[in-house]
């Protein structure tokens, strides 16, 4: 393999790594936003109960996690190939 397909594979992952874990933060800060703004509201009951289910934030940190595991698993590859090889 080249080598610069095992720079691609490193860079590639290093940028997957870093969104994923922006992506993570970002539905976690959209999350505490929203709650710490609705429990300012003299009806609490969405905020105590957690319901309805607002998948947004879900779906953020979903993302976020599988962001990251293709990272990780491009870098992985990539320092594998360049130490066997």
């Amino acid at each position: 393999m080249p080598q610069n397909d095992l720079y691609l594979f490193l860079g590639l992952g290093g940028f997957f790594v870093l969104l994923g874990i922006g992506t993570f933060i970002w539905g976690r800060g959209e999350e505490k936003g929203y709650y710490s703004k609705i429990s300012s509201r003299a009806d609490a009951r969405e905020f105590l109960d957690h319901w309805p289910r607002r998948p947004q934030f879900e779906a953020l940190k979903i993302g976020g996690r599988i962001f990251l595991a293709i990272g990780v698993l491009m870098v992985l590859t990539g320092a594998g190939v360049w130490l066997w090889g």
